[in-house]
């Protein structure tokens, strides 16, 4: 009986200290942006419309900052503009992958044509318009690599996720949902984004410093800039921008697929600790 509460005591004693050696290795595994940053931001814009050529981009480039733009193929300005989009590439923002044909759920959205509706759809025909629209893509800015955005943040088809099957074609992937509370709960292939719609210069400041104040990234969705559907005004648009090239010094602005490299070479070492 002694023999068995000692070897009780004592595996309980290992475990306890197995646990705290683990505690104390996990607190010590840090999120760190570069340069000493206290957030990242990204700004996409999405659908491939005039105003990303004709506002947002030029607007961008005034203060430094590059954004992610997720074009459509089926986008009309990527048809009639496609030398811009390609220059506007070149200089530095990221064109992401928006499928061909902007598929959603029906069920939700009244606009969604049948063709078009993602329940319609199968997977193998999913991932084959995601392969073609890369095809497409790559063909306008001769780049390997690029992000994907979910459309309407849709992630199934039929009830059953897609995420996972995404993988093998973008490095991260832009979703829906709250802002992060921790870098280490992120899944880089549903990074969730704010969708604004007329929102003020102040409500898109306040979202970044929810950032900082957690130390994680502000991933705002865009859609018109300047006038047209799911709009934010050009005023509240360039507030923002003035607010983070004057807070420079702790943020760091750039396109989703490169804030993302760094995301996913930090969380190695808690992927690693939790397998």
């Amino acid at each position: 009986m002694e023999k068995r509460r000692f070897t009780l005591c004592a595996s309980l004693i290992l475990l306890l200290g197995l646990n705290g050696l683990q505690a104390q290795e996990k607190q010590s595994l840090k999120f760190a942006w570069p340069e000493e940053k206290k957030a990242a931001v990204c700004l996409t814009y999405d659908d491939g419309l005039d105003c990303h050529l004709d506002v947002a981009a030029p607007a961008l480039e005034r203060h430094g900052f590059r954004g992610t733009f997720y074009v459509t193929g089926n986008s009309v300005s990527l048809n009639s503009r496609t030398g811009e989009w390609r220059a506007m590439a070149a200089r530095g923002h990221e064109l992401g992958n928006h499928t061909l044909f902007h598929p959603c759920h029906g069920s939700t959205y009244d606009w969604v044509k049948p063709e078009y509706d993602l329940d319609s759809y199968t997977l193998e025909r999913l991932m084959s318009e995601l392969f073609t629209a890369n095809s497409l893509l790559k063909a306008v800015d001769g780049r390997e690599e690029r992000s994907f955005a979910y459309t309407c943040t849709n992630h199934t088809i039929k009830g059953l996720s897609f995420v996972d099957d995404i993988r093998t074609l973008f490095p991260a992937a832009r979703g829906g949902g709250e802002m992060p509370a921790a870098m280490d709960q992120v899944d880089p292939y549903y990074v969730p984004s704010w969708g604004v719609v007329d929102p003020t210069g102040e409500e898109l400041i306040q979202y970044v410093e929810q950032a900082i104040e957690q130390g994680t990234m502000a991933v705002i969705m865009f859609h018109s800039v300047g006038g047209g559907y799911l709009n934010v005004s050009s005023e509240a648009h360039e507030q923002l921008l003035s607010y983070l090239d004057e807070h420079s010094d702790i943020l760091w602005v750039d396109t989703f697929q490169n804030v993302m490299k760094h995301v996913s070479s930090e969380l190695l070492p808690f992927q690693a600790f939790t397998e």
